[in-house]
């Protein structure tokens, strides 16, 4: 090795597990070791991937808010129907991060990593020609089954494959970009609808996703498998060539690879044991499932509602809506105008997720959360309180009480739960726990896509954003009630009995 460059000492003088070997620093000749551990190509290659899939959620979901108009004139629908059409998606969120996203500890995360994308792009090339009102729900429904499988399995891809240091800004870093994919989409339906002011014109906006789709469904092809998830499978040698090739370096560091698998089995237990979703609810997980699950659910029933129904909100409020629609005109007119604002208030959900990532390691997951809460409430509360005004202070209120959540929520539940939900459980059930806390969170999602615009009609916005006030308040709670710090954590550590102790005591 030339002179100055960092070495490897004594990398293969004694086994090691995959994190120690992940975390590793290189060694100048001097001893001076480097502040941080350097990334390899695969494992920048398998983040990219992996924030590609969050950016499709954001575009795809939140591009519905701006299609909706469109979509209800063309099938005529009910309010009810209305409510299915927003809560289809989510609905197969729901079901794909509890039926697809835990199989990835049964057949491992790359293969499930791979397979959402084949689903989701078959879906989304059938939404773009949806024949009726129940075609388009079946496809919406089979989008939100890929994008349900992503939450976990991408995470797991990240989290596993990253050095421990660093895993808190990359995890949410990836995540940040399902902001970056509602700012798209919501930009998106609004240029089409100026370019191509149809009533047709919402099957381009999701047709514009299907080359990039195909672009991340051909790459995910190349990527190494979890070395962790094959190590707790009891597959050593398959471990360490994946984990030889994920770290693989130019020049080489570490120059070989070899495993210890102990640290693995102390912190997991025997993955033959405790099967199924009953293990989830045992003495020693019973708290994280908890902790990943209940504040993720209160938080989604504000983000979602807040993020579909924004454009529906403003159309109100913003610009010169026309009241009784009474051409197709009328009705393009009022959904730009609606995707305009949406698109401004959107962008704190960018501002807020850089924050996050910036503070998430510093500050900590739980302290965050419990800010972001209280945050989000203060942000509804606000636009609540527009009610009592009207002119230019009741659209002021709106604006800022909705720019405040986006910035809160996403510095704070919609970032972290994402984050922790990974984090908190062991290797064995991790798929599956943060699988079971993304589909259980789902159900607020569903409940509010579904409700909203019924309530909207019966109890107006107001009682709507009171009650959301409440359930953020509630979350920061429970946050604290339950709390797991893990920034910094070794995941290999998680779940083992000093862990354990340490958490509970």
């Amino acid at each position: 090795m030339n002179r100055g460059l960092p070495e490897d000492l004594g990398a293969t003088s004694r086994p090691k597990s995959v994190q120690e070997y992940i975390d590793e620093t290189p060694v100048w000749r001097d001893g001076t070791l480097l502040r941080t551990t350097p990334m390899t190509g695969m494992q920048w290659r398998i983040w990219t991937l992996a924030a590609a899939g969050k950016f499709f959620e954001g575009l795809v979901v939140f591009m519905t808010g701006v299609a909706m108009p469109l979509i209800a004139d063309e099938f005529h629908l009910s309010a009810m129907q209305h409510g299915v059409v927003g809560a289809a998606s989510l609905f197969g969120i729901l079901v794909g991060a509890v039926g697809l996203g835990s199989l990835s500890d049964r057949f491992g995360r790359k293969r499930m990593f791979v397979t959402e994308m084949f689903i989701f792009m078959f879906f989304l090339c059938l939404i773009v020609f949806s024949p009726s009102y129940l075609w388009l729900v079946v496809f919406l429904f089979g989008i939100g089954v890929a994008l349900g499988c992503d939450y976990p399995t991408a995470h797991l891809m990240i989290s596993e494959s990253i050095p421990s240091s660093m895993r808190g800004r990359l995890v949410l870093a990836a995540f940040g970009f399902q902001a970056l994919g509602a700012l798209t989409g919501t930009a998106v339906g609004y240029v089409i609808l100026r370019n191509i002011p149809q009533i047709g014109a919402w099957r381009w906006m999701y047709a514009t996703a299907i080359v990039p789709g195909l672009v991340v469904t051909i790459g995910r092809l190349s990527i190494t498998e979890s070395a962790h998830w094959l190590l707790a499978r009891g597959k050593i040698e398959l471990a360490k060539q994946q984990a030889d090739r994920l770290l693989r370096r130019n020049p080489p560091y570490p120059r070989g690879v070899t495993l210890d698998g102990s640290g693995e089995r102390d912190a997991t237990g025997d993955h033959r044991q405790h099967r199924g979703y009953g293990a989830l609810f045992s003495k020693d997980n019973r708290r994280a499932t908890i902790l990943a699950s209940v504040p993720w659910f209160l938080q989604d029933l504000g983000t979602y509602g807040i993020g579909i129904f924004t454009p529906v909100i403003l159309a109100a409020s913003v610009g010169h809506k026309t009241r009784y629609v009474r051409n197709l005109a009328d009705l393009i007119n009022n959904d730009i105008l609606a995707a305009r604002g949406a698109a401004m208030i959107d962008v704190l959900l960018i501002v807020g997720i850089f924050c996050a990532i910036l503070l998430s390691d510093r500050v900590g997951r739980i302290r965050l959360q419990i800010i972001g809460f209280v945050g989000c409430a203060a942000g509804l509360l606000l636009a609540s309180s527009s009610g009592f005004y009207t002119g230019g202070p009741h659209v002021l209120l709106i604006f800022l009480g909705f720019m405040l959540f986006n910035f809160m929520t996403n510095l704070g539940p919609n970032a972290q739960t994402y984050l922790l939900a990974g984090e908190v459980f062991p290797t064995r059930v991790r798929g599956m726990g943060a699988g079971f806390a993304a589909a259980f969170a789902k159900i607020g999602a569903v409940m509010t896509a579904f409700l909203f615009p019924i309530l909207l009609a019966d109890v107006g916005s107001q009682t709507l954003l009171y009650i959301l006030v409440g359930t953020s308040l509630l979350g920061a709670a429970i946050t604290w009630a339950f709390q797991i710090e893990t920034a910094g954590i070794n995941l290999e550590t998680i779940g083992c009995r000093t862990h354990i102790a340490r958490v509970t005591s």
